[in-house]
């Protein structure tokens, strides 16, 4: 069985960025609000919205 392939096609932000956010949100207890603010830091314009829809699609 093998495992399918993500796909970032089609989406505002690079991999690394998204992956980074992904791993964030599932790593550590933060809100994403906090998360939201956290990437804000480092320049990256995100809203805590996209940051969940990421978890779903990208974390499972």
């Amino acid at each position: 069985m093998s495992t399918p392939t993500i796909s970032y096609k089609n989406h505002r932000f690079p991999p690394h960025i998204i992956a980074h956010a992904v791993w964030l949100y599932f790593r550590f207890p933060l809100s994403l609000r906090l998360m939201e603010e956290m990437l804000l830091e480092r320049g990256i314009v995100v809203s805590y919205e996209t940051i969940r829809r990421w978890g779903r699609k990208f974390g499972a």
